[in-house]
């Protein structure tokens, strides 16, 4: 019920902002300025109320303003991929550019060779691929940098350290204290490990998508029917790259827990970098 009348305000503060209904109310108010009268201002509230109550509930404009915020939600997330873009080096800009320049060509390949309009949805799916490369690469270089800013020697021989100070305690107390701080430095060594695998694994996948990518081009141009298309696996690799999202979903919130018992207890020299140690 709640989310029901939430999504009827939604409409209802869209059908206020349309521009039809900016414009007509500022001609009932030019008008009335114009007579000196009170008849259109009332005229004005008549119709808005009648507006109000009729255009929001239409399902009519309920399907045009759903339009219209796909529309604008792909708009704003093309910029923001490409605001995402412009912030990777050189080398990676070059990595994007061109496999998006193979997707292109493929979509022109296929519609010269076969003579079709449209591009078929399971080849159009390349966008989406694309997408995906990118945001891998994303993660790939933030946690490459986040790898390369790490000694894992130096954790190696804290860990000795913290282990010899267990043994050498002079009381449970302090006992109990290095004990907390041994079980934190093993799980950053293990942290680091399941990290590492992590980056592998993302280079490897990118590694995927663009051989992928060559294949179809391969096939297309050498093979240009739609049945040739269709028998690609595409959701093999749409399965691939869901399962190392997920990995990566799995591993960020395991750095994440780390992160927050090493700043439980003041290990601010182990938490990850560009996190906060407030």
């Amino acid at each position: 019920m709640m989310e029901r009348t939430k999504n009827n305000l939604e409409y209802l503060k869209e059908a206020l902002r349309e521009p039809a209904n900016f414009w007509g109310l500022a001609g009932f108010a030019i008008a009335a300025a114009y007579t000196q009268s009170l008849i259109p201002l009332i005229a004005a509230l008549i119709s808005e109320l009648l507006y109000l109550s009729t255009v929001p509930t239409s399902s009519v404009y309920r399907r045009l303003v759903d339009r219209r915020r796909r529309r604008e939600a792909l708009e704003e997330r093309r910029r923001q991929r490409q605001r995402l873009i412009e912030s990777f080096d050189p080398r990676e800009r070059e990595a994007v550019n061109y496999l998006n320049y193979v997707k292109e060509q493929i979509y022109k390949d296929y519609k010269r060779l076969t003579g079709a309009r449209e591009i078929p949805s399971n080849l159009k799916s390349l966008d989406q691929r694309w997408e995906d490369f990118v945001d891998l690469l994303d993660v790939y270089r933030r946690r490459k940098k986040h790898l390369r800013s790490i000694n894992r020697q130096v954790i190696q021989n804290q860990l000795k350290q913290a282990e010899r100070a267990v043994e050498e305690a002079a009381d449970e107390r302090e006992r109990r204290i290095q004990q907390a701080n041994v079980a934190i430095l093993r799980r950053r060594l293990a942290a680091f490990d399941e990290l590492e695998r992590s980056v592998k694994l993302v280079e490897g996948q990118l590694q995927s998508i663009e051989n992928f990518f060559g294949l179809v081009k391969d096939q297309v141009v050498a093979l240009p029917t739609p049945e040739r298309v269709s028998m690609i696996d595409f959701e093999q690799l749409s399965d691939s790259i869901a399962m190392t999202k997920q990995m990566l979903e799995e591993t960020s919130e395991a750095i994440g827990a780390l992160d927050a018992q090493n700043r439980a207890l003041g290990n601010y020299d182990l938490l990850t970098p560009g996190t906060s140690s407030r």
